[in-house]
C-alpha cells in the first residue's frame, strides 16, 4: 500500500503565507493536528516513511510515528513545490495581478514561472522519479510506505499515480494531517 499525508498546520499557513520551500516550524495547532493523526491511524501499517527534509513534515513525520518501528527516510525530491520570490507572500488572492496565483486557480495555465519559482513539470520530474526509484520497488515487494509531504508535491504525487492532467492537479484536495491511501 502507498499513503500520503500532509504536514500539520504552521503559523505561515494560519496567516495565509506561502511557504514552498521556507522552512517553516509546525505551530502548537500542527502538532496537536499531528498527535490527533498518530491516534487516528495507529492501526495502519507502515514499514518504512519517506519524508520531506522541511521542518514542518519531518516534525509531522516523528509525531505521527512516535513509539512505532517505522524508519523516517529524508529525501530532497519529497520537498515543497519551490515559489521562488513569492516566498512568504502573505494573501497572494487579495492581489489580483500576482502570477503564482494562476497555479492555484488554473494549473494547466501555469507557465514561465516568475522568480525563480519550480514549474509543474520540474515538480513533475522529480516526484516521478522518486516513486520509480525507492516507491515502486517497494510497493512491488508488498511493503506498506508512507509519504510525509506537502500540499503542492503530494498533489504532484496523486496526479502522477492517478494519471491526472494538470487541470485535475488540486483535485484531491490535499488536507492537513489527513491520510490518503493511494494505491
Amino acid at each position: 500500500m502507498l499513503y500520503i499525508i500532509r504536514h500539520g498546520r504552521t503559523d505561515w499557513n494560519d496567516l495565509h503565507k506561502l511557504q514552498g520551500r521556507t522552512d517553516v516550524p509546525l505551530n502548537e495547532s500542527g502538532r496537536s493536528m499531528a498527535r490527533e493523526a498518530a491516534v487516528k491511524y495507529r492501526d495502519v501499517h507502515f514499514d518504512i516513511c519517506y519524508c520531506s527534509p522541511l521542518v514542518r513534515a519531518k516534525q509531522t513525520a516523528e509525531i505521527l510515528l512516535e513509539g512505532r518501528d517505522v524508519p523516517i527516510v529524508f529525501d530532497d525530491r519529497l520537498k515543497e513545490m519551490s515559489f521562488g520570490s513569492y516566498e512568504g507572500i502573505e494573501n497572494s488572492f487579495a492581489i489580483p495581478d500576482c502570477p503564482i496565483n494562476v497555479f492555484f486557480k488554473d494549473p494547466a495555465h501555469y507557465t514561465d514561472p516568475p522568480g525563480g519559482a519550480e514549474s509543474i513539470d520540474d515538480l513533475f520530474k522529480r516526484t516521478g522519479e522518486f516513486l520509480e526509484e525507492l516507491v515502486y520497488p517497494k510497493i512491488k515487494e508488498g511493503r506498506d510506505v508512507l509519504i510525509v509531504g506537502h500540499g503542492a508535491m503530494n498533489s504532484s504525487i496523486v496526479c502522477r499515480i492517478m494519471e491526472r492532467t494538470r487541470d485535475r492537479f488540486w483535485e484531491a484536495g490535499i488536507e492537513n494531517c489527513v491520510l490518503k491511501q493511494l494505491i
